[in-house]
């Protein structure tokens, strides 16, 4: 029986190739969040609020809580972020039913037109480029981004993504 250790190719372990994925990275993150930022910046938000509202938007209802254990941002961080997005009518926070101290987060109508407005630009991107990729890879994009994820947070993560 052949060694099937011996028949993968590792050329894409190398060094130099290792290299140039975190460069493409770069310049992939580069030019997603581009045109995004300019489009926050006529409201004076920056990432952490189109974070904060594609999250939101994606799973209404959730608790800020939540939200925090997602973002990874400090409590401080995260209060301004809503506070700016409650104070201008972009979030509606309310009471939790069965427990009254939760606050629960939406978009009001303001803030799922620039949800919209925001990522739109980014869909149109991903569509494009899957577009070109082809099925195959698109699904091995996918399982590559699921490694870079941490191993102890990917089927959390999975489960978010697939609930929306």
């Amino acid at each position: 029986m052949a060694d099937v250790k011996s028949s993968i190719n590792p050329l894409f372990l190398r060094e130099e190739e290792l290299r140039q994925g975190i460069e493409l990275l770069f310049y992939a993150y580069r030019d997603f969040t581009g045109e995004p930022d300019s489009i926050l910046a006529e409201y004076g938000f920056g990432r952490a609020h189109h974070r904060a509202i594609h999250f939101i938007d994606r799973d209404p209802g959730m608790t800020v809580a939540a939200l925090l254990a997602i973002l990874r941002i400090t409590k401080q961080s995260l209060s301004r972020v809503l506070g700016q997005l409650v104070d201008e009518g972009y979030v509606e926070q309310r009471k939790g039913v069965r427990d009254r101290r939760q606050r629960l987060l939406y978009l009001t109508e303001k803030g799922r037109e620039l949800e919209r407005r925001v990522s739109e630009p980014q869909r149109a991107r991903v569509a494009q480029a899957y577009r070109e990729a082809g099925a195959e890879a698109v699904e091995a994009y996918r399982k590559v981004l699921l490694g870079l994820i941490n191993a102890a947070d990917r089927a959390a993560v999975l489960r978010s993504i697939q609930k929306g």
